[in-house]
């Protein structure tokens, strides 16, 4: 018997500024079924692998944030909702390049969760500090 492990996706949150603005968004779109859907136009083709997974929240060039994907829904307009999990896990962030839609994420990285407020501080700030080994 094989253990699956599940994949991960990246997403840029378009529009936020901020891991504050991010958990705003996500607060706004929780359904009453406690279900947060994010549309996007192509159904990955590794589909099956995603529930279990994470969809990691890229803000400011940071990975900052995850939610766990429940499933994935397709929409009568086309579009597929990859639905998550509401709760909203801000982690240590993690350099990471801005890109369209969605991708493919191994999370051999640390994704755990951060209360230090790391993820708060402006990207410059935090760069600075970390190529002096002080985060």
């Amino acid at each position: 018997m094989s253990l699956s492990v599940p994949l991960h996706l990246t997403k840029v949150a378009v529009g936020c500024a901020s891991v504050e603005a991010l958990k705003n968004r996500i607060a706004r779109r929780v359904t009453q079924s406690g279900e947060v859907r994010v549309p996007t136009r192509m159904r990955p083709r590794r589909a099956d692998e995603l529930p279990g997974g994470a969809l990691h929240w890229i803000v400011k060039h940071r990975i900052v944030a995850r939610q766990q994907i429940l499933r994935l829904d397709d929409r009568s307009d086309g579009r597929v909702d990859i639905v998550c999990a509401s709760e909203l896990v801000i982690v240590s962030p993690i350099p990471k390049r801005a890109h369209q839609g969605w991708r493919y994420f191994e999370a051999d990285a640390d994704t755990t969760p951060d209360d230090s407020g790391l993820g708060e501080l402006p990207p410059a700030l935090y760069g600075r500090l970390a190529a002096l080994a002080l985060v």
